[in-house]
């Protein structure tokens, strides 16, 4: 008889008892700890050791059952190999129904064959399950926030399964007793459902246009499912194969399926899933229509999306479908179904050839064995998440009561009536969570202003050099912007080349400005000088804070462009493109700034070696100088607005540009930091505090040098 252990293939004399009373040949081998690869005159058995070791492997190390039995082979004849007997097909069998009575051991079942679907399963034991981690005291009722499920949704397209050699010759062991739903039901549901294209009504995610993608040589494209969102619990009974791509037939199925488990009396579930925008808008509809899918009616499904995934997303989405806004849910990201995937990919490649039985049963064996494993650790993770989650109470609580005394009552009382409506309102109509949106009115531009203006002189029927001053004088803020970009340059050719094409778009400037300035405009006057402050917060060094340069004959870069602030006429017009000019610099320092941060953040802290250092600061560098490129815009402009006698309110929103307020902090990229908003000094610059949003957190940043 061959016996095939954990340390090599044996081959020995074995005798069973032919007493007249003895047990049967395949008894007395389990007896002794032996499976037979049959039970009829048994000729090969493995020992209960081999089994349980190749399970091990199986999980830890994703190990097919022919590597398996390729390692003993070896270790039992290193130079041979091959002349060791091959029992791999009988291992192959053995070890599913090896695997198969484990599981039906650990859950408590004998030898019953009317099991339930998903009770070979394990669930999170930290959800609300009412009879199982729920008693109700006599005040207290599921209706209550805390007793909410959460559910993320998510597809796997890394589990593909090719279409099986012999279909009729399957045997299934543990259909829908897992998490791999039951075979029939579900094909029954995806022949009555109706494959419906709807165009999105948000941006090109792949989820929704792959979602009728064909795999002609693949019985399935993936598998798709429903865990918890806080724990990261599959659910049981809720997982399904695509035939496609993630189609919501699949995923109507699996949320389902999903609600149904031990959620006697509850009433409330959240669901996090990339695309809910564009899936939850006829899900009940699609309920309603199925004579497969079923779903308690006083269950309501608050809609969200993983905060990874909302930003993929219209900002729209961001108000109505972010966990941040959802009233009972904590802090919780929804993305935690993309950390499972990860452990269920090891087995994948293995279960790809398998048949379809195999390949689930490996399927539920490892998600049971990965449940398994957050269950022994809960308490640890849970245990510290409470630490946090009381420390995190306290800061909180603190800023809310200092948000809380500086508000007036009466706008309190109206901000609590409407957050109430917007919340009620959310499941059947998301666009009244649009109340939380940040309504700050964005300055004019100065293309908006210009396009203004030009509508305006239209519509007076002006003569046509007073129509297309605004477009003349826009021209002549352009060209001073490309003097000040070249004061920044530092490439000499470069600087020569565009020396010479500015030089020709003045000279086309000035001959133009008789038409807009009357005969009483002489090209030939000599200006004032032209001063221009290059702001530069990278230097260390407060005396180069401005560097004025003088003008010279010659210099394109240098010379005055005859506009009404350098010379006294249509004032109102340059005023208001002045106005337009300002507010594209501040809102460009504000892009720059934060991209400025997250490279300090994702870049130059993340360098780990002098080349990447380099590399990193080269990057900042650049930005620094768009960032001083704008500044110095921005000071430009307000100096010649300054000559055009602005009113006080243009005074009192245009304000100087100080080098403390060009710094900013790593914390504008995370959304969680806790940090004084009003900076290490009282003086804020309002126009440009609006523009960069926080424009005065300062953390640790000082410049790029430090």
């Amino acid at each position: 008889m061959v016996i095939v252990d954990k340390f090599g293939v044996h081959r020995l004399e074995v005798r069973c008892c032919d007493c007249p009373n003895a047990m049967s040949p395949d008894i007395q081998m389990f007896r002794h700890r032996f499976f037979p690869a049959s039970f009829n005159r048994p000729k090969t058995v493995f020992t209960f050791r081999v089994l349980d070791d190749f399970l091990l492997d199986s999980l830890e190390c994703s190990i097919s059952v022919m590597n398996y039995y390729s390692k003993l082979r070896r270790m039992t004849l290193s130079m041979f190999p091959h002349l060791v007997p091959d029992r791999y097909r009988e291992l192959m069998r053995v070890a599913r129904q090896w695997r198969q009575l484990k599981t039906m051991k650990w859950h408590g079942f004998g030898h019953r064959s009317d099991n339930l679907t998903g009770e070979l399963a394990l669930f999170c034991p930290a959800c609300p399950q009412p009879g199982i981690n729920v008693l109700l005291s006599e005040d207290e009722s599921l209706d209550d926030w805390k007793y909410t499920r959460s559910f993320v949704m998510d597809g796997n397209f890394k589990a593909k399964h090719l279409h099986p050699i012999k279909p009729f010759d399957e045997v299934w062991l543990s259909d829908g007793l897992g998490f791999m739903v039951g075979k029939n039901r579900y094909k029954m549901h995806l022949a009555e459902a109706a494959d419906t294209v709807e165009k999105s009504s948000c941006n090109n995610h792949r989820a929704v246009n792959q979602a009728n993608a064909a795999r002609h040589k693949l019985e399935s494209t993936g598998i798709g499912g429903v865990a918890c969102a806080r724990h990261g619990c599959f659910v049981p009974h809720s997982m399904v194969d695509f035939q496609k791509g993630e189609r919501q037939m699949n995923m109507d199925y699996a949320l389902c399926e999903a609600s149904q488990h031990n959620m006697e009396g509850i009433t409330r579930a959240v669901t996090f899933y990339d695309i809910n925008c564009q899936y939850n808008k006829h899900f009940r509809v699609q309920v309603d229509r199925s004579q497969f899918l079923e779903m308690a009616l006083q269950l309501t499904i608050i809609p969200g999306i993983g905060l990874w995934h909302i930003h993929g997303h219209q900002d729209s989405c961001y108000v109505r479908y972010a966990s941040n806004f959802i009233e009972g849910i904590g802090r919780i990201d929804g993305e935690i179904m993309e950390t499972l995937w990860a452990r269920l990919n090891l087995i994948s490649p293995a279960a790809r050839g398998m048949s379809s039985p195999h390949r689930k049963e490996c399927l539920d064996y490892q998600m049971n064995d990965s449940k398994f494993c957050k269950m022994i650790r809960m308490k640890r993770t849970l245990c510290r998440k409470y630490k946090l989650a009381r420390n995190g109470i306290s800061e909180s609580g603190k800023a809310f009561d200092r948000l809380d005394e500086a508000a007036p009552a009466h706008l309190k009382t109206e901000w609590l009536a409407r957050e109430r409506i917007a919340q009620s309102s959310r499941v059947n109509d998301p666009a009244a969570m649009d109340e939380y949106e940040i309504n700050i009115k964005k300055a004019p531009s100065k293309k908006e202003i210009e396009l203004r203006l030009l509508e305006e002189g239209n519509a007076r029927n002006a003569a046509p050099s007073r129509r297309s001053v605004a477009m003349w004088i826009s021209t002549g803020l352009a060209i001073e912007e490309a003097q000040i970009a070249m004061l920044i340059e530092t490439q000499r050719l470069d600087i020569a080349r565009q020396c010479d094409r500015l030089q020709g778009q003045i000279d086309g400037f000035t001959r133009s400005a008789l038409t807009h300035l009357g005969e009483g405009f002489d090209a030939d006057d000599e200006p004032d000088d032209l001063n221009v402050d290059i702001l530069d917060d990278l230097d260390d060094d407060l005396a180069d804070f401005t560097e004025t340069s003088h003008t010279w004959t010659n210099s394109p870069k240098l010379t005055v462009i005859p506009l009404p602030s350098n010379l006294g006429d249509l004032i109102p017009l340059e005023m208001s493109l002045r106005e337009g000019q300002a507010n594209d610099a501040l809102h460009n320092l504000r892009i720059y700034l934060c991209n400025k941060a997250i490279l300090f953040r994702t870049t130059v802290r993340q360098a780990k070696s002098q080349a990447l250092k380099t590399r990193a600061w080269s990057q900042v560098t650049s930005v620094q100088q768009v960032v001083s490129l704008h500044a110095s815009i921005y000071t430009k402009t307000r100096k010649q607005m300054m000559k055009l006698e602005p009113g006080q309110d243009q005074l009192q929103k245009y304000k100087p540009l100080l080098r403390e307020q060009l710094k900013i902090s790593t914390a504008v990229g995370d959304p969680n930091a806790r940090f004084d908003l009003r900076g290490p000094d009282q003086s804020t610059h309002p126009k440009f505090t609006e523009s960069i949003g926080f424009g005065q957190r300062h953390y640790g940043i000082d410049g790029g040098k430090k």
